[in-house]
């Protein structure tokens, strides 16, 4: 919610206007109604479901929602309640966006991406429980892990007649990919970085390029690196380059609860050597040892 009074030093808003994310998609909409006529790229990251840390600290609760809405008189906690609202609220103001480009005529010539930076989080006070509505499913761990509970997000792609609808794939990217799928949509050249194309993916046309690993720096809490490998072996390394990694076969063990390093000293070793040198040295992030 628009802050315009708060409880000093905290920024928490004790004078409630209106909800910060209902401007946004409305904003969104105004975007798309004033270029509807030319070529358009929106980009929208919307704040929920994420919590209002601050509001925790003053109420014990984070999860601020104009209402409960339906589930007002669901025998949940609070926690659970506002953060179910929350993502109702998201859910029906995408919807809004993807009505309106299709009452505009432009379903066919819109491709829409939606997805999430990391997976659910343990915040906005110590009610709140990620296990209650089972966020993360079988994996384990939560924002700030590496494991894929705490990584492993989905994206869902819309584009009527070159994206089938129902359809899905376990191909695996990451956020850079998304750039290079869309220069190519343009045609045009995507920058020089590590991201591929996801068109053949969605469009189910050709087999599509994969990456040969993916690697992670996580500096929050202890310093960590995490490399997937193969599309198959996730290898974590908390603290420093001396620690032994510890690897995970998420083709047998997706929830990365069983630790294979002793059974594949080959795969840890390329691992090891993947995290030394795709580490980038930077005064501001630094790992000790590399």
């Amino acid at each position: 919610l628009v802050p315009v009074g708060s409880v000093e030093g905290t920024g928490y808003s004790t004078n409630q206007l209106v909800w910060a994310n209902d401007l946004f998609f409305a904003a969104a909409r105004d975007f798309i109604r004033d270029n509807a006529d030319r070529p358009f790229f929106l980009y929208l990251a919307p704040t929920v479901p994420h919590a209002n840390n601050e509001r925790s600290k003053v109420l014990g609760d984070g999860m601020e929602v104009p209402d409960y809405e339906r589930y007002a008189g669901m025998d949940w906690p609070d926690h659970q309640k506002g953060h179910a609202a929350m993502n109702s609220k998201l859910d029906a103001s995408v919807g809004s966006l993807v009505d309106l480009v299709d009452s505009l005529g432009l379903a066919g010539d819109t491709i829409i991406f939606f997805t999430s930076d990391n997976g659910p989080h343990r915040e906005g006070g110590y009610g709140y429980d990620p296990e209650f509505f089972n966020s993360n499913g079988p994996l384990r761990g939560i924002k700030r892990d590496l494991t894929d509970g705490g990584t492993r997000v989905p994206l869902i792609v819309r584009w009527p007649g070159r994206v089938k609808a129902g359809s899905s794939s376990d191909h695996v990217g990451f956020f850079g990919d998304v750039m290079s799928t869309l220069a190519e949509i343009a045609d045009t050249a995507a920058p020089d970085h590590d991201g591929l194309s996801l068109l053949p993916v969605l469009t189910g046309e050709e087999e599509a390029d994969k990456h040969p690993f993916l690697y992670w720096e996580f500096y929050e809490r202890e310093v960590t690196q995490a490399v997937l490998l193969d599309g198959r072996w996730k290898g974590i390394r908390p603290g420093s380059p001396e620690n032994p990694i510890i690897l995970y076969d998420q083709e047998a063990d997706p929830g990365e609860s069983r630790d294979c390093s002793g059974d594949h000293p080959e795969v840890v070793a390329r691992i090891a050597e993947l995290m030394r040198t795709q580490h980038v040295p930077n005064q501001n992030w630094q790992i000790d040892g590399l």
